[in-house]
């Protein structure tokens, strides 16, 4: 059923896939490698970039908070006693 030009055929496309799968065997490791350093680069560029900083607290509104008031009830009191 096969002839001759089959079993060549298919001896060449084996031979091409074990090539191939060599190939990818020896690349795969390069390849994760390059893209672990690229991720790490992306974080080291981004690490770099300026974030925008917090407003200051004199730029805040001034009210105080629950416990700034309780704080300084505390040491009013304190004052008074002594």
């Amino acid at each position: 059923m096969f002839g001759e030009d089959d079993d060549y055929l298919m001896n060449e496309l084996t031979g091409y896939l074990t090539v191939l799968a060599v190939f990818l065997l020896l690349t795969a490791p390069a390849l994760v490698g390059l893209l672990h350093e690229r991720r790490i680069d992306q974080r080291l560029k981004a690490a770099k970039t300026p974030r925008p900083q917090p407003q200051k607290s004199s730029s805040r509104s001034t009210v105080p908070s629950t416990a700034t008031w309780y704080a300084d009830g505390r040491r009013s009191k304190k004052l008074v006693s002594s």
